[in-house]
């Protein structure tokens, strides 16, 4: 079947595919105003080396880097991404989707803090009670190993939390399939009913009875396909039998 067929059938079997074509369209409207549209917000951060370790350096901490700062970085993004940190951050008023996790691609000890939600005021807020919540659990983690402040590791605020961006992906996703699912329904809908109408029309579905039609003295219907059913007939009828036969039985 070639493009110029299928085009007949869908011109043909419009009442089939044009229903269908609307009800796709109402789903994908559907989808567009059920599916909101998703923010987000990120902040990066870097841990920095303790005071008393950039003593050497002028007490500058981002001449002093260390692997271990990588590690704690690591640390501390799983303890932010836990269930408790959760409820900590829900009772400080955090709404959406949070995230910590060590930057891609990153030289160092950074990490990225973002918040995901439908609302943009609440996911800048959010991401900025999130950086300072993870500042605070850098210095309770070293708290309660009794370190001393001076040989603590900080946080340093690399990029402030940003003016939260649309994410359309998911809700383009969900559009596509929708409209792609609906189209697709609708075509195989259009070409059921087309197989169907050709099967009901198509000839030869319905043998004619003995006798009916046909030329004289052709066989039955049902000896069509029976070799010796020629043979029979000129068995049964000899040529010369008729008029012929009634000549030579009248001749002296």
């Amino acid at each position: 079947m070639d493009l110029a067929e299928i085009w007949r059938v869908m011109r043909r079997r419009w009442y089939v595919l044009l229903p269908g074509l609307l009800i796709t369209a109402a789903l994908t409207a559907a989808v567009y105003l059920l599916v909101p549209v998703e923010y987000r917000s990120q902040s990066t951060v870097t841990l920095l080396n303790s005071k008393k370790a950039t003593v050497a350096f002028d007490g500058n901490p981002f001449l002093s880097t260390q692997a271990s700062l990588t590690g704690m970085a690591d640390g501390l993004a799983r303890n932010l991404n836990s269930d408790g940190a959760k409820a900590d951050l829900k009772s400080l008023g955090v709404t959406g989707v949070h995230e910590a996790k060590i930057a891609d691609n990153a030289l160092g000890p950074y990490m990225w803090l973002s918040v995901v939600g439908t609302d943009p005021a609440a996911v800048l807020k959010s991401d900025e009670i999130l950086t300072t919540y993870a500042e605070k659990r850098l210095l309770e983690f070293q708290s309660q190993q009794s370190v001393a402040p001076d040989a603590m590791i900080r946080m340093s605020t690399i990029v402030p939390p940003q003016k939260p961006e649309a994410q359309t992906k998911a809700r383009l996703q969900f559009l596509v399939m929708a409209g792609a699912l609906g189209f697709v329904l609708s075509l195989v809908a259009t070409f059921f009913v087309e197989a169907r109408k050709r099967q009901r029309s198509s000839p030869g579905r319905h043998r004619p009875a003995p006798g009916d039609g046909g030329e004289p003295g052709a066989p039955p219907a049902e000896d069509a396909g029976d070799p010796t059913a020629t043979l029979r007939m000129t068995v049964a009828h000899p040529a010369g039998s008729g008029a012929a036969g009634s000549r030579t039985g009248g001749s002296p």
